[in-house]
């Protein structure tokens, strides 16, 4: 059973739901200035130890807090945040050449110009792409769900489909490529409303009957937003999760209620940056998540790479601290 508290006022914690107390909560943290200042560090006297708190308490709550922390820390942390910045060109690159002739040159030779005006890209909100590759998640992306928890249930009970398959496995992560199908009978926009609280959309229709039923909640359409790495199809019920999202200046893919470039996101990265693990051995990989999109040559490869800058991390802070002399003694 979920926390009754999931939509407390008092702690004004943004969730992954359309409820209204949700909305209020949003509100409260964005624009209510006695709650919107407990979360401003700028002048603040809290520790450098508990402002990372709060702010990672403050992330989590939106992100996945149905998640474990132990299993969010070991899972969905990514390595490092990633480089969205295009490649630059060099002689003799046949990749390169390729992307002029596709035409996907012209955006990047922007990249550059938009950086100088809207600042760096906020990959701080990048942390969270694994969460947003989990099947749950894309399913009420697509706003197939009014929130994370009827998202999950619908997974779970076997109401949604992946690639034409029945999966109910909602911690499943996708990847590109990979095509949700939601049962049309287990989506609760698609019934007869149980209260008063929700708005019939085809009510101003000269022809009901013509037309499908569709009782949308009140106060939703705040929530009512597709990101730019999922294509719907509501005709279908279906969507395909496209790619990973990604970010650009000024810009982030990922929906937060935070400041993706702001400090609460920086905090929460910098939080997790100092707890998560470091190496994952393989009896551990044999616990992981269903993930589509891993590949075990090149994590395998990934976690020598890390092994070798540990050790080499080691040797220079031994040398500069005296313990290791670069010189042989005279």
């Amino acid at each position: 059973m979920r926390d009754v508290g999931v939509y407390s006022i008092a702690r004004a914690m943004p969730r992954m739901s359309w409820h209204p107390r949700n909305l209020y909560n949003l509100w409260q943290r964005s624009l209510n200035p006695r709650v919107k200042n407990t979360s401003v560090f700028t002048s603040s006297e809290k520790t450098l130890f508990q402002q990372r708190w709060r702010s990672k308490a403050l992330v989590r709550a939106y992100h996945g807090d149905y998640i474990p922390e132990k299993i969010f820390k070991k899972w969905y942390v990514p390595d490092n945040l990633p480089n969205v910045r295009p490649r630059k060109a060099i002689s003799g690159d046949d990749k390169m050449a390729l992307e002029e002739y596709a035409g996907r040159k012209v955006k990047d030779d922007g990249y550059e110009e938009e950086e100088i005006q809207d600042g760096m890209a906020p990959v701080g909100s990048l942390m969270f792409s694994e969460v947003e590759r989990r099947i749950d998640t894309v399913v009420f992306r697509s706003c197939f769900a009014k929130s994370i928890y009827e998202a999950r249930r619908l997974v779970v009970h076997g109401n949604v489909k992946l690639n034409g398959v029945r999966h109910q496995n909602a911690n499943t992560r996708l990847k590109p490529g990979d095509m949700i199908s939601v049962d049309p009978k287990a989506i609760r926009f698609f019934k007869p409303p149980r209260d008063e609280y929700t708005d019939n959309v085809n009510s101003a229709e000269p022809d009901l009957n013509k037309l499908t039923p569709f009782h949308l909640p009140l106060y939703a359409s705040p929530w009512l937003f597709i990101p730019a790495y999922i294509e719907p199809n509501f005709a279908t019920c279906s969507a395909i999760y496209v790619r990973h999202p990604t970010a650009r200046p000024g810009y982030s893919e990922i929906p937060t209620p935070y400041d993706a470039d702001g400090e609460i996101v920086r905090f929460a990265w910098e939080w997790y940056s100092k707890r998560r693990p470091r190496i994952r051995s393989q009896t551990r990989l044999a616990r992981m998540p269903e993930d589509r999109a891993y590949d075990p040559e090149k994590r395998s490869q990934v976690e020598r790479d890390r092994r070798e800058q540990q050790v080499i991390a080691k040797r220079a802070a031994a040398r500069s601290s005296g313990m290791i002399l670069t010189e042989p003694p005279k």
